[in-house]
């Protein structure tokens, strides 16, 4: 049993504390038969362990912030914007101040409500989502954020702790046996050369934000980057290592709400560490758990007193060359007889509409404390974006988040596109030039 204690002298603080918590936990489990990962993956056959709908409410800024993490691969566009309206409406708050998160395992759903719509209106059987699923799932969220602004307490401290996990995080990309670059580094790797090779470029620290009522924390968010699957494809519902590790932490200290966060991890897999073996799962989830109590025990407090929600859009354009453009989609719906590139076809034809249609960009968010920040980032955003928005606040401590708002899928910097990274041959579908747009967003909501 891990035994965990945290002693630490509390300030006095002025009764009728101005900022408020509650936590939020709803089941998001899909049924049998559902499309995991937009039929990417085998529909699930079995449930493993449950999914959970983990979060926060704050009060205190003006309208309420919600803050949650979701056990699901992505949730994209309109179906994003379904989540925020239902989570809004119940909070009294608006859309833009619903930050939604994913923690991206593969065994789990991805939900885009018109890439499901676009398959049904050309008969294709393929499924991304079952859109009566979802809306009930956005529900019973709705309703765990109802219960939760009836029950808010005061916050009179933030906590702020890391810490370094070992042996998980590595980046996809790692120099061949030619000297040349290769970003063949997945999940789960059996390529020897490639294990051998360094970690690359990582954040190999594990965050954790906690809001404390006197000297009990409410809830505690933690924030690693690494994609979290150990072995997947088996239609085994499961909320895969991270999920595991949350959960393990919540017996240990269950008088305070623990929310895993995957951080900017679109080019960061366990795949130096992992080769995709069963077994393998409990270690990964044991490192990531010692990683999570280290940083929780590294909790230093102080004072909330101030809290400030900002947002600026983020315009990335769509991709629409090598075979991105409407047309092109469009013909691969009609005639690739392949559910999961049927299914990526009509995820990139509701990016389109989104993007050029409707002209609808992306909220970048970010809650500042001042000593502390949270900054939630879009999509498969890759981890150098997130070493970029730390470097911008060198002097606080800011967690990150990643799996936002998913249409984009991974976000690169321009040397992935001149090194020619495999990855975004088939899950990418914004346009080069992204770099500096989410660079310039990530300033400008940072700095305001």
């Amino acid at each position: 049993m891990i035994r965990l204690s945290l002693f630490i002298a509390v300030a006095s603080v002025a009764s009728g504390a101005e900022y408020r918590v509650a936590t939020i936990e709803a089941d998001v489990t899909p049924p049998i038969g559902h499309p995991l990962l937009a039929s990417s993956m085998p529909p699930a056959r079995s449930i493993e362990a449950k999914l959970w709908a983990k979060g926060i409410v704050l009060t205190g800024d003006k309208q309420p912030i919600v803050v949650v993490s979701v056990d699901w691969c992505e949730i994209r566009n309109d179906a994003y914007d379904q989540w925020r309206d239902g989570l809004a409406e119940a909070a009294g708050t608006t859309r833009e101040r619903v930050l939604l998160s994913c923690v991206h395992q593969h065994d789990t759903p991805l939900t885009d409500l018109r890439a499901q719509e676009i398959l049904e209106e050309h008969g294709i059987m393929s499924n991304i989502v079952d859109a009566t699923f979802h809306n009930r799932v956005v529900a019973d969220v709705g309703q765990a954020v109802r219960r939760a602004m009836a029950s808010t307490q005061p916050i009179t401290h933030l906590g702020m702790g890391q810490a370094k996990v070992e042996k998980i995080a590595s980046n996809r990309r790692y120099i061949g046996p030619n000297g040349k670059p290769r970003y063949d580094r997945g999940s789960a790797t059996k390529n020897v050369f490639a294990r051998q090779a360094p970690e690359g470029v990582i954040d190999p620290f594990v965050k954790a934000l906690s809001f404390w009522n006197g000297d009990k924390a409410i809830a505690v968010l933690y924030s690693y980057a690494t994609h979290p699957m150990s072995f997947y494809r088996t239609g085994k519902v499961n909320p895969d290592f991270p999920g595991y590790a949350r959960a393990e932490l919540q017996k240990e200290v269950p008088d305070s709400t623990q929310i895993y966060f995957s951080g900017a991890a679109g080019n960061v897999t366990a795949g130096k560490y992992n080769k995709g073996d069963p077994p393998n799962r409990p270690v990964l989830m044991r490192r990531l758990l010692a990683g999570m109590v280290a940083a929780w025990k590294d909790t230093k407090r102080s004072p909330l007193t101030e809290m400030e929600f900002r947002s600026v859009p983020l315009v990335l354009k769509p991709r629409e060359s090598d075979g991105y453009s409407r047309e092109d989609q469009l013909r691969k719906l009609k005639t690739v007889n392949d559910r999961k590139y049927q299914s990526r076809a009509a995820l990139g034809l509701s990016w389109l509409e989104r993007m050029k249609v409707r002209k609808q960009p992306i909220d970048l968010p970010v809650i500042d404390f001042g000593k502390a920040a949270f900054l939630l980032l879009p999509g498969e955003s890759y981890v150098e974006y997130q070493l970029y928005a730390q470097s911008l606040r060198p002097n606080n401590f800011l967690m990150v988040a990643g799996y936002g708002e998913s249409g984009t899928g991974y976000i690169p910097l321009e040397m992935h596109w001149e090194e020619n990274d495999s990855n975004l041959n088939g899950w990418c579908w914004v346009a080069r030039g992204s770099e500096e747009p989410f660079k310039a967003a990530i300033r400008k909501v940072l700095s305001e």
